[in-house]
């Protein structure tokens, strides 16, 4: 049955409800998740960690919106993700929901302050220079950025990507294995940057990690083995 985590926050920010996914080829039939049952309140920071093809980073996309289950459902902020189109479910992503992936994801023709603009371009904000760059300021980048990102390290290129993500102040914030394609000391400041912000800006933060001590870190911690959640655990 879902449920608050101790001393969670009232407020849902996602309700993942009985999710399944299958996929059918000549082969037969794969099931990669299997009654996936939780929720997570507003400010709640939670890991999703399993072994590799255990189903984290499709739960993942499905909690986003970007892939659809064979069962059940996911709402953000009370909305039903899936009783929408795609073209309200974007515009929802859009309005709620900030992404970090492991590749960064940057546009390479496009400056470190019109990376961290585009997604206020795109909600018609008009404050959308001076927003981005105070973000790109927060994160330490505020020398960078008329920088492009072949000229930028990985990790100022995984901090341009936090200030794209929170510059929106999203009510969610998914991360896909944030700080893989980083070096152990410029993953740490990574991740102490994106809690930090985390904390700052009220945000429900998903991350999907192989790495125990980023779990750690986390409120709660959702075991992933085999498609089913295994194991919820939630820190005193």
């Amino acid at each position: 049955m879902s449920s608050f985590p101790s001393g969670g926050s009232a407020e849902a920010i996602v309700a993942v409800e009985h999710v399944y996914k299958s996929v059918t080829d000549s082969t037969g039939t794969l099931d990669i998740l299997q009654d996936i049952d939780f929720i997570l309140g507003a400010r709640e920071t939670a890991a999703i960690v399993g072994a590799s093809g255990s189903g984290k980073s499709t739960l993942l996309s499905i909690i986003a919106g970007l892939d659809t289950p064979s069962r059940g459902t996911v709402k953000l902020a009370g909305e039903d993700l899936f009783a929408i189109d795609e073209d309200d479910r974007a515009a929802l992503r859009a309005r709620k929901v900030g992404f970090v992936f492991q590749s960064f994801q940057l546009l390479g023709n496009l400056s470190a302050l019109e990376n961290v603009m585009l997604p206020l371009e795109l909600a018609d904000r008009r404050d959308a220079r001076k927003a981005a760059t105070e973000m790109l300021g927060r994160v330490g980048l505020a020398q960078r950025l008329g920088h492009y990102p072949k000229v930028l390290s990985g990790g100022e290129q995984q901090r341009v990507a936090l200030a794209r993500a929170f510059v929106v102040q999203p009510a969610l914030l998914l991360a896909d294995e944030p700080t893989g394609s980083l070096d152990f000391a410029t993953g740490e400041q990574v991740m102490r940057l994106m809690f930090e912000l985390n904390r700052e800006l009220g945000t429900t933060l998903v991350l999907v990690t192989h790495d125990r001590a980023i779990a750690d870190q986390c409120e709660r911690r959702i075991t992933i083995e085999a498609g089913r959640v295994a194991l919820d655990d939630v820190r005193a």
